[in-house]
C-alpha cells in the first residue's frame, strides 16, 4: 500500500514573525494602459478629441499661445514693444491711405493697379469658362442693347483706355458686374427689372462704379487687415476658426461692403446723370428690385444696403445729380426734351 500523504495545517497567525505580518501587499497593474488612461480622463473633462482617442491639438496649441504670451507680458520691455509694434502699423496705414475719385472718401490701399489687373484677368477666365454656354452671340438685340447703353456711360467713367467687352448671359438671375479692365457681365434676369435704358444705365453706372472707385483693391488691402485679426483671435481667445471669421465679417467685413456698394450708387447717379441718362430712374429702379427681392436677409446680414434705404440715399443725391446733368454738354438737350414732353403731353388727342 501505498504511504499516507498527511495534510499539514498552516501555523496560527501567532506563531508568525511580525515582519511577515506587516508586508505591503505588491501594487495591482492598471487595468488599461497609461495611453488609455489619459484619454480617459480626456475625455471625462469634456475635451473633444478625433475619434475619441488622442487629446485635443487645438487645446494645446490654446494653451502654448497663453503661455507665450504670458511670458511675453511678463518682459520688462512688453511695453516699449508694443508701442513700437503699433507705431510702424499705424504709420504704415497711414501712408497707404488715399482718396476715391467723385466720393473723395479716404480708405486703406496697398494693392496696386497690376496686381488688381492680373486677378481680374483670372476672374474672367473663370466666369466666362463657366457660363460660355449661356453667353448670347454679338448680334442679340439685347447684348446691342447693353453695348447702346455703356457706350454713353464710358466717357463719364475716365476708362475709356480698358478694352471694353460685353458679355450677357442667358440665366434668370437679377444680376450684373462689371471686372476690373472693363468686361462686362449682364444676366438677362435683371432686364426685366431695368425697364427702360435709363434704369439700364443706373444698373451698368453703379457697376462701373465699382471699377472706378478700385473696390477690388480695396476689398483685397482689407483682406490683409483681417486676417490677422482671425488668426489674434484664434490664438488669445481659442475660439475656432469659423468663430472668429463670423465676427470679423459681421463686424468689419459686411459693413465695409455695404459702405463700398452705397458709394457706388453715388458714382453711378452722378456718372449716369452727366451721360444724359435720367438720373430718377434710379429711385424707380431699386423700387423694382425691392419689389423682387422679397423675403431677402436684414440688411446687417447682407454686403448690400437695403433696396429700401437705396432708394433713400438716391433721392437725397438727386438734386446734385440734376445739378451735374445741367453742366454737362446734355444740360440743354434735356431742357429741350423736357419741353417737347410737356408739349406733346398738351395736345389734344
Amino acid at each position: 500500500m501505498f504511504p499516507t500523504r498527511l495534510l499539514r495545517t498552516p501555523p496560527p497567525l501567532s506563531s508568525l514573525p511580525s515582519s511577515i505580518l506587516l508586508r505591503q501587499r505588491p501594487a495591482r497593474a492598471p487595468s488599461l494602459p497609461l495611453r488609455h488612461q489619459q484619454v480617459r480622463h480626456a475625455r471625462y473633462q469634456g475635451f473633444p478629441n478625433r475619434g475619441g482617442y488622442g487629446y485635443n491639438p487645438r487645446y494645446q496649441r490654446f494653451q502654448q499661445s497663453q503661455d507665450l504670451l504670458r511670458r511675453w507680458a511678463a518682459r520688462p520691455t512688453f511695453y516699449y514693444e508694443i508701442s513700437g509694434i503699433g507705431a510702424a502699423a499705424g504709420g504704415f496705414y497711414v501712408y497707404n491711405l488715399e482718396e476715391v475719385p467723385v466720393s473723395h472718401r479716404r480708405r486703406f490701399n496697398v494693392v496696386s493697379a497690376d496686381t488688381e489687373a492680373a486677378t481680374a484677368s483670372q476672374m474672367y477666365d473663370q466666369v466666362v469658362s463657366e457660363y460660355r454656354q449661356q453667353i448670347l452671340p454679338g448680334w442679340d438685340p439685347r447684348v446691342k442693347r447693353v453695348q447702346r447703353v455703356l457706350e454713353r456711360l464710358i466717357p463719364a467713367s475716365g476708362l475709356s483706355h480698358d478694352g471694353w467687352e460685353v458679355h450677357v448671359i442667358e440665366a434668370p438671375e437679377k444680376n450684373a458686374f462689371v471686372i476690373p479692365g472693363g468686361k462686362v457681365f449682364v444676366f438677362s434676369g435683371i432686364l426685366p427689372i431695368c425697364g427702360t435704358d435709363d434704369g439700364l444705365a443706373a444698373v451698368l453706372g453703379h457697376e462701373i462704379a465699382h471699377n472706378v472707385a478700385h473696390h477690388a483693391a480695396e476689398r483685397m488691402s482689407q483682406a490683409f487687415v483681417m486676417l490677422p485679426l482671425v488668426i489674434a483671435a484664434g490664438l488669445t481667445i481659442g475660439a475656432p476658426d469659423w468663430a472668429s471669421r463670423m465676427v470679423v465679417d459681421l463686424a468689419f467685413t459686411m459693413p465695409g461692403s455695404r459702405k463700398q456698394e452705397s458709394e457706388a450708387d453715388y458714382i453711378g447717379l452722378m456718372m449716369m446723370a452727366q451721360s444724359c441718362f435720367d438720373p430718377a430712374a434710379a429711385v424707380a429702379l431699386w423700387a423694382r428690385m425691392e419689389e423682387a427681392e422679397k423675403g431677402a436677409p436684414p440688411q446687417f446680414l447682407s454686403t448690400h444696403p437695403s433696396s429700401h434705404n437705396r432708394q433713400e440715399k438716391i433721392r437725397q443725391w438727386l438734386p446734385e445729380a440734376r445739378e451735374r446733368q445741367a453742366l454737362s454738354e446734355c444740360g440743354g438737350t434735356a431742357a429741350q426734351v423736357g419741353d417737347f414732353k410737356q408739349a406733346y403731353a398738351q395736345l389734344p388727342w
